[in-house]
């Protein structure tokens, strides 16, 4: 499965086809000698020059991450995740673009379920390192989505996207003709009961309108459906929560550690938004 991801791969330099060379590191090599190595956990990165001007996840906020998924709060946005995209991996060769992977975690449910290749791609290596662990299997690249995609064109069958950013047109150039871009995004709401006290910024009203509005010129709307996840949250968990996120660029952990000696459970509800685009 690797081997059909590493099949999609462009070189960033100049833009020539890969092969995996297995040894005792995987290194991808592409036609005109530009070599990329594998991290120890697996991962490549495939940044040059400068690489991305945007500031990356840290290690802790990727721990938080890891821990509040992995206790499974979010696994009902996973599963409807997968589901929504089980239809556009039928294919044989189905190959699946998770855009701002961080651990893994959601393209984990997708390939579980479809059975497709993966590609996953975030700029935080400290996410890679996780997403590697847990996806083996899929390729994952330390990369920046607003840069053009590794990829070639009309490779992917669909194209994934929680809570990260997006980029249409590069979107539309990997996917195939009618391939899918499924949109993951919070609505109004969510989190509404421990938003403030954590720095969370709130949804504004309008979201759905401009995400469609983005997306005109390289994509057709498609479905939509609503999940909402109640959550029942320990001081701890609503720590990594909030530090998870955005917020977690700003928060000082004295912050944090008065978030985590919360008393008690806090009740609070995940609301999702998951929208389905078919490229133009």
């Amino acid at each position: 499965m690797l081997s059909h991801a590493v099949a999609a791969l462009r070189c960033p330099v100049c833009q020539g086809t890969f092969q995996l060379r297995e040894g005792r590191q995987r290194t991808l090599a592409c036609e005109a000698g530009h070599l990329f190595d594998a991290a120890k956990q697996g991962y490549f990165n495939l940044l040059t020059g400068k690489g991305t001007v945007f500031e990356a996840d840290s290690a802790d906020m990727v721990a938080a991450r890891h821990r509040f998924l992995e206790a499974g709060h979010y696994s009902g946005l996973a599963r409807a995740l997968a589901q929504a995209a089980a239809g556009p991996l039928q294919r044989p060769d189905a190959l699946v673009l998770d855009a701002g992977t961080g651990t893994g975690h959601y393209l984990a449910a997708v390939l579980q379920m479809s059975g497709a290749t993966g590609i996953g791609v975030d700029i935080s290596k400290f996410a890679l390192r996780r997403a590697a662990r847990l996806n083996p299997q899929a390729a994952n690249l330390v990369w920046d989505v607003w840069r053009p995609l590794p990829m070639a064109d009309n490779t992917a069958d669909v194209v994934t996207v929680v809570f990260a950013p997006r980029h249409p047109a590069e979107f539309a150039r990997v996917l195939r003709p009618g391939g899918s871009l499924i949109v993951v995004t919070p609505r109004p709401g969510h989190l509404a009961e421990i938003a403030a006290r954590t720095g969370m910024l709130g949804i504004e009203e309008g979201k759905d309108e401009r995400l469609a509005e983005s997306m005109k010129g390289y994509f057709d709307s498609g479905t939509s459906q609503s999940l909402d996840l109640p959550l029942l949250l320990s001081g701890q968990e609503v720590a990594d929560l909030a530090y998870m996120g955005p917020a977690g660029h700003h928060l000082k952990r004295g912050e944090l550690a008065e978030l985590a000696t919360l008393e008690g459970s806090v009740a609070t509800t995940a609301k999702f938004r998951i929208s389905e685009f078919v490229v133009s």
